[in-house]
């Protein structure tokens, strides 16, 4: 990249930590262990929600799992469907954190006024027709709300932080693990990451379904699109993810974020990496890729 894109990214990342830092309102709530749109796991009499309101932005939720002694931070973010979901196995170790950006989930299921795009979250249009200057903006300005509210919660390791998730949660982990590279970032696990080369990918899977430019967008040009998402794609965030331990996963039968993507970002990294394809996998997080992320944050995080 030239000097100017580099500058790009970086004043990027410094405008979303500065955000994380909003004048924000935190009310935590006891759990009901049978919401359909809950993941089965979870330890009811010590995990909470938070919700989250903060200025010129709508409320939304984290789901929080504190460990039982001093530990570091995980902040794990949704896929594109927004769903939460509980993390037993890293919570005897770490600190874990879920965020749902956007108030796309509420402890009462999914605000369905938030999936206006097809039945689905409307974040990645609505960054298009902003200029980027909404949609992932404001998503992950939540998360970095989120982060510094966990860090200053018992037991939590301040300052230190690690990020992971599945497609566009691997994706904005990638993003995350920039805009907190130098300023805590440990880690970073991106299992099936989407937000991961735009041009690569464009026409097909994600690429092609969420984006819809022939339907939303008629008067932009891909290259337009592109430069609007620029700093939403994680391969422009190389050079701020070379000093952070990065691991990718990526599955032969995934569809939706094609492996060929992934493996673009694997190759411009040159810091502390793993990859691993798992030949039969069809997108979505599996017991597969929690296994390695497990080991990757006893590593690292």
């Amino acid at each position: 990249m030239t000097k100017k894109e580099i500058q790009k990214i970086d004043d990027f990342a410094d405008a979303l930590y500065a955000a994380g830092d909003k004048e924000c309102k935190y009310t935590l709530s006891l759990i009901d262990p049978f919401k359909s749109h809950i993941y089965p796991y979870q330890v009811c009499g010590i995990d909470r929600y938070i919700k989250f309101e903060a200025k010129d932005l709508d409320a939304f939720y984290g789901y929080w799992q504190p460990c039982a002694r001093p530990a570091p931070l995980l902040i794990h973010t949704p896929g594109y469907g927004g769903a939460m979901s509980m993390h037993p196995e890293l919570s005897e170790q770490f600190n874990v954190l879920h965020i749902t950006p956007l108030g796309v989930v509420t402890p009462d299921g999914f605000d369905r006024s938030k999936m206006t795009h097809n039945g689905l979250s409307s974040v990645l249009p609505d960054t298009i027709s902003t200029g980027g200057k909404g949609g992932y903006f404001d998503w992950l300005s939540c998360v970095s709300i989120a982060v510094k509210w966990a860090w200053t919660q018992n037991n939590v390791i301040p300052n230190r932080v690690s990020f992971f998730g599945t497609s566009q949660g691997g994706g904005a982990s990638l993003l995350l693990g920039s805009i907190y590279s130098g300023r805590g970032t440990a880690c970073v696990v991106a299992d099936q990451p989407f937000l991961t080369n735009f041009k690569l990918g464009n026409g097909r899977g994600a690429y092609e379904s969420i984006i819809a430019k022939e339907k939303l967008f008629p008067h932009l040009s891909d290259s337009q699109i592109f430069e609007t998402l620029f700093c939403y794609d994680t391969m422009h965030h190389v050079h701020r993810l070379d000093k952070i331990p990065v691991l990718l996963t990526a599955g032969g039968k995934d569809t939706v974020c094609p492996p060929d993507t992934i493996e673009s970002l694997y190759n411009s990294l040159s810091g502390t990496k793993s990859y691993t394809f798992f030949e039969g996998l069809s997108h979505g997080c599996s017991r597969k890729s929690l296994t390695l992320a497990r080991a990757w944050f006893l590593l690292h995080a």
